[in-house]
């Protein structure tokens, strides 16, 4: 995959060497020079990655930060801001704002490419942990969503909490003393019929194909 990447910083020198060390390594870069001209190019060029200087004309990295995360579709963008070393105030006041990390100041090319690609596989690997697909279900834990054949299905927190254990491990059988352990906690106002009744709940929004109960025991979800 061609990750996309937004330099923005208003030092010309400074953009060109990032953008041709990052275009080296396979990178789509594109720039911008200050905080504006970032937040337009960004709803254009829809980048994976962010790279923010914090001093910038007419916008500065921290303001463009804030600003970008009031928009859904860069809510989960990485943010990478540049600080000078040691300066405590801008590397704060940046994940303050929504950034998820900086890089410091003077910047190593080789080190910078690196940084870039680790912050890349974290978030791969946060988004692989956080999505779980099965039999036509999709669900993203983070967000509390869950599609069924591309339309989404609302569902109440413990249907929710109850389909996320099922799928947790496919085909594996959850006793109801580890479902009402797991799901229901230590909530001692639960009754043994509260299972039975988020299991009815979850089969009429995704059909009596998907839960086995294994009579006297639990459920499991059916092999796929």
């Amino acid at each position: 995959m061609n990750y996309k990447i937004l330099i923005v910083d208003d030092d010309s020198d400074i953009r060109e060497i990032l953008s041709y060390n990052l275009s080296k390594e396979g990178f789509v870069v594109e720039t911008a020079a200050d905080g504006i001209i970032a937040i337009d190019k960004s709803l254009i060029f829809k980048p994976d990655l962010i790279v923010l200087d914090v001093m910038m004309p007419n916008m500065d990295g921290i303001e463009c930060c804030e600003k970008l995360r009031e928009y859904n579709e860069f809510k989960d963008v990485i943010i990478a801001f540049l600080t000078a070393r040691n300066e405590d105030y801008s590397q704060i006041a940046g994940l303050e704002a929504g950034a998820d990390d900086y890089i410091s100041k003077p910047i190593q090319p080789k080190v910078f490419v690196f940084k870039i690609k680790s912050l890349l596989r974290r978030r791969l690997n946060i988004k692989q942990n956080d999505i779980i697909t099965y039999n036509g279900i999709t669900i993203e834990k983070s967000k509390f969503k869950v599609k069924y054949q591309d339309l989404e299905v609302k569902l109440a927190r413990k249907e929710f909490d109850l389909l996320v254990l099922l799928f947790s491990d496919p085909g594996k059988l959850f006793t109801r003393e580890e479902i009402m352990n797991k799901v229901w906690k230590d909530d001692s106002f639960v009754g043994d019929r509260t299972i039975d009744v988020h299991i009815r709940k979850l089969r009429l929004k995704f059909g009596n194909n998907l839960i086995n109960t294994i009579k006297g025991i639990g459920y499991q979800l059916k092999e796929q």
